[in-house]
This record gives C-alpha cells, structure tokens and sequence, in this order.
C-alpha cells in the first residue's frame, strides 16, 4: 500500500519555549512531570491507497512520559468530521504507523490508545499565525517568533524527530484541549510549526 502526504504540521506542549523533548530527539526531560502535546496536520494534497484525502485535517494528542523515549505514551486521535469513513480509516491508519513512513518510528512507543474524537476541524494558516478548532474539544493557535529587532522567524535545524528538519520557534497564543480525560490549557508555552511531505 502506498500513500502520499503534503501540507503544514504545528504542534504545541506544555514545555517552556524551547521544548527539551525536540531538540534531543526526545531523550532529554520535559519541563513538567509529563508531556502533552498535539500535533496538527493539514493535508494540502494527499493520497493514501488511491483514496484523496486531499484538504483534510488531523490531530494527535500525546500524554507521554517527562522522557518521551521511554515510551507508555498515551494517545488520541482528532478527525475531521468532513472526512467520509473511507477517507478516516485511511487517516488513522497511517497516523498509527499501521502503514509505514515517519509515524510508524513513533508505534513502539504507544502503551495506550485513547480513542478517536470526530468534529468539525477548522484550520488556519495565516504567515506567522497557525490554528485549529474542535468546538471545545481543541483549541490551538501559535504564533511563530521573530526576536526583537529581527526580520526572520527564528528556526530550529537539523531536528530528527519533527516531520521537517526545520520548524520554527513559535508560542501558543492559545493550546487547549478537552478531550481523552484532559481539561487543560498551555496558553503561552512551546509551539513549533512546519511544512511537510510525506510518501512510502
């Protein structure tokens, strides 16, 4: 089975600006106890077994050790609601890692499956400003960071653990989530931002 992917990623965690976790690789402690993320996916273009999936959007909330290697990571899935069943099940299965690619690296490290929210996804992706709405469920907007005196968005690079190399350094404006058990909010923590592509 072969599948495509193109579009943006964003994410946002309850790390200080920068998140220990992605600049080693998720071998270093997290700032807090444990870490929560959610990585957001908008497909620009897309195709998973010669099903479009094209302009569709997911997210993946993980509640994961302070170090993310040792694995146990708890994990939900957000679907997009304007996905039709064929469409999700295509999704899901490639986000799991059932498919190959970059998220299978992620499939050892997995202990429980949350279950899977299906809503009405708008995204957003305005130059610096990236969002994401689930009615109340989830609620994220980052914004990427340009020092003081700076014209450019500043960057990590060389990361082996994003869906880029290259993302940016950027602050939630807004990163909640309610939803598997969690009622939390990240307001103004760690938030990272990319294109990407994908194939297999």
């Amino acid at each position: 089975m072969s599948w495509r992917l193109e579009g943006t990623y964003f994410e946002s965690c309850n790390c200080d600006v920068v998140c220990p976790c992605t600049v080693s690789a998720a071998t270093l402690p997290a700032d807090e106890e444990r870490c929560l993320v959610t990585f957001v996916y908008h497909l620009s273009n897309g195709e998973i077994d010669d099903v479009d999936v094209s302009g569709l959007s997911i997210a993946l909330f993980v509640d994961a050790p302070q170090v993310m290697s040792e694995g146990g990571w708890r994990v939900g899935l957000f679907v997009d609601e304007a996905a039709s069943p064929d469409q999700a099940e295509k999704l899901q299965a490639v986000f799991s890692g059932q498919l190959g690619g970059p998220p299978a690296a992620f499939s050892p490290l997995v202990g429980e499956v949350l279950g899977v929210e299906r809503g009405p996804m708008e995204f957003a992706d305005d130059g610096r400003l990236h969002r994401v709405r689930m009615d109340e469920r989830l609620d994220m907007e980052i914004e990427d960071y340009v020092p003081p005196n700076g014209t450019e968005v500043a960057c990590l690079t060389g990361m082996t653990i994003t869906p880029n190399p290259t993302v940016t350094i950027a602050r939630a404006i807004r990163a909640r989530v309610r939803a598997f058990g969690h009622d939390l909010s990240h307001d103004a923590k760690n938030g990272h931002s990319a294109p990407f592509s994908w194939s297999v």
